[in-house]
C-alpha cells in the first residue's frame, strides 16, 4: 500500500526562541514590537533560559486565547507545529518563574502599542464625521487566594462577602470595530467612574463618546468634554435641569458646571407581535446645533453605546468562557488582563483587515467566535508567523472570518432575563417568553421637559 507523506515548512525564530509566536496573529504583535517593550521596560533576560523574555510574552497572550489550559498545556500548543524546532519542554515551575520575572509592565507596554479604534474605511465607525466610541465598565473574576484577596474584594451579599474576589475593569471603545482604545483596571472596591476618569487622556476632538446613565455625573462630563470631544449621555428622566434656552427641534440648553449640554427628551416605543412598550428616555448631549445634529438621529446613534456590551460579552464569554483568570497573585492579576487586552485588540484588528477587504462591509458583521476559532488553530500549527515577501492583509483568519460573515442586523428586541440561572430553577417561574421577536421602533421628540424646571 503506497503512503503519502505530507510535509510543511515552518517559518519561526530558532533555538529556544521558536516557541515565542501567536501564529498568524504575530504579524500584528511582531518579534520587533516585543523586543522593543522589553528594552524598554528592561525585562530583558540577563541570561538565555529555556523560556526567554519574549517567548513568555507569546506564552501570556496565547494563554489569552487558551483560557481553558493551563500555562503549560498552552506552551505544548506554541510547540505543537515546530517539527522539532523547541527545546526542552519546560516544567510548571519554570514556566511560573519566567511569569514572575517579566512582571505586568511590558504587557502594559504593549498594549499602549497596539490600541486604538483599528484603522479602517468603513464609513460606518463614524458618525457626520465623528468617530463613535463609548465608555463603561464591568467585572472580571480571579482565583480566591490569600495574596489576591489582600487587593480584591468579594461581592456583597445578606451573608457578609461571597462568590470571588473581582476586578473591575473599565474601557474606552470604538463603536464601529470594538477595538479597545484604552483601559484602566484594578480593585472592584474603586468605583466605575474613577477608572472612567482615568481614560480621560485617551479621548480627542473628533470623536463623539456615548455613555449610560451612570456616567452623567456633571464633574465627570466637565472633564470629558475639556478634551475636545463631544459628548452623548443618557442621565435620569427625572434629573432637574432648568433650560436656559430652547432648540426648534423640542429639545434645550441646560448648563451643568461650566459645560452646557442639550437635553433632548424622547418616548420611544417599541411594537411587536405580542403587544408594545414606551419608556422616556433624556439624553445630554455637546452637540447643540439641532439643525446639524438632529436629535432623532441622536436617538438612534445611541443604541451603538451597546457595542461596548458586546465587547465586553466577547471578552468574558467568548475568550475567558465565562472562567475565572489563572492568576493566584494581584501582580500576576494585572499581568494576565494586560495580556487578555493585547490579544482581543489583534483579534480585532485582524478582522478589520478582513471586512476592509470587501468595500461597503461594516466590521460587526465579522464573526468574533470564527476568527478566535481560527487564530487558534493557526497558533497550533506555527503557521504565518513571519510574512511572506507579498503582504497578505486578510490572511487566513481573515478568510475565514469573510467566509462566515454574520448577517445585516435585523431590528429586534428581547427584554433582559437570564436564561440561566444559578439554581436549576426558574428564577422568574416557568412561564417566561424566551423568543426574540422583530420589532418595529418610533421615536416621539418631546416638546417640553418631563420635569419642569425649579421655580423662581
Amino acid at each position: 500500500m503506497e503512503q503519502a507523506a505530507i510535509t510543511s515548512s515552518v517559518g519561526v525564530a530558532g533555538g529556544v526562541f521558536a516557541p515565542g509566536h501567536i501564529g498568524e496573529l504575530t504579524r500584528i504583535v511582531p518579534f520587533e514590537m516585543v523586543d522593543d517593550v522589553l528594552a524598554t521596560t528592561r525585562a530583558v533576560q540577563r541570561r538565555v533560559r529555556l523560556v526567554p523574555a519574549r517567548v513568555t510574552v507569546y506564552l501570556l497572550l496565547a494563554g489569552a486565547l487558551f483560557a481553558e489550559l493551563g500555562y503549560r498545556q498552552v506552551f505544548d500548543r506554541l510547540c505543537a507545529g515546530l517539527a522539532g524546532q523547541a527545546s526542552a519542554r519546560p516544567s510548571g515551575s519554570a514556566l511560573r518563574q519566567a511569569r514572575q520575572r517579566l512582571g505586568a509592565a511590558p504587557l502594559r507596554a504593549l498594549f499602549d502599542l497596539v490600541r486604538g479604534p483599528v484603522a479602517t474605511v468603513a464609513a460606518q465607525t463614524r458618525w457626520r464625521g465623528l468617530l463613535v466610541v463609548a465608555v463603561d465598565g464591568t467585572l472580571l473574576s480571579v482565583p480566591d487566594t490569600p495574596e489576591n484577596l489582600t487587593v480584591f474584594a468579594k461581592q456583597r451579599c445578606n451573608h457578609g462577602s461571597g462568590g470571588y474576589p473581582q476586578v473591575r475593569l473599565a474601557a474606552l471603545v470604538a463603536c464601529g470595530t470594538r477595538a479597545v482604545i484604552g483601559a484602566a483596571f484594578g480593585p472592584s472596591t474603586t468605583g466605575e467612574l474613577e477608572y472612567a476618569d482615568r481614560l480621560t487622556d485617551d479621548l480627542r476632538a473628533g470623536m463623539l463618546l456615548l455613555g449610560d446613565r451612570n456616567f452623567a455625573a456633571a464633574a465627570l462630563l466637565n472633564r470629558f468634554a475639556a478634551t475636545g470631544a463631544d459628548l452623548l449621555v443618557r442621565c435620569k428622566s427625572g434629573r432637574r435641569l432648568p433650560p436656559v434656552a430652547r432648540c426648534r427641534d423640542g429639545s434645550f440648553l441646560a448648563r451643568l458646571g461650566t459645560l452646557t449640554v442639550r437635553v433632548i427628551d424622547a418616548e420611544i416605543s417599541i411594537v411587536t407581535s405580542q403587544g408594545s412598550r414606551t419608556g422616556h428616555y433624556r439624553l445630554l448631549t455637546t452637540l447643540t446645533d439641532p439643525a446639524e445634529h438632529p436629535a432623532a438621529e441622536l436617538i438612534r446613534l445611541y443604541h451603538e453605546r451597546w457595542e461596548i456590551e458586546t465587547a465586553y460579552a466577547e471578552l468574558k464569554s467568548t475568550i475567558l468562557g465565562g472562567r475565572v483568570l489563572r492568576a493566584r497573585t494581584p501582580a500576576g492579576v494585572e499581568q494576565e488582563v494586560w495580556a487578555l487586552l493585547v490579544a482581543y485588540q489583534a483579534l480585532r484588528t485582524a478582522m478589520t483587515d478582513a471586512t476592509d477587504s470587501l468595500p461597503g462591509t461594516d466590521p460587526d458583521r465579522a464573526g468574533f467566535t470564527v476568527a478566535l476559532s481560527a487564530a487558534r488553530d493557526q497558533l497550533v500549527l506555527a503557521a504565518g508567523v513571519i510574512a511572506d515577501t507579498v503582504v497578505d492583509l486578510v490572511g487566513v483568519i481573515g478568510r475565514h472570518v469573510l467566509a462566515q460573515l454574520l448577517p445585516k442586523r435585523r431590528v429586534r428586541t428581547k427584554d433582559r432575563i437570564v436564561k440561566r440561572a444559578i439554581s436549576k430553577y426558574n428564577a422568574r417561574g416557568p412561564a417566561i417568553d424566551r423568543a426574540t421577536y422583530k420589532a418595529t421602533i418610533s421615536i416621539h421628540i418631546l416638546t417640553t421637559p418631563l420635569t419642569p424646571p425649579d421655580p423662581p
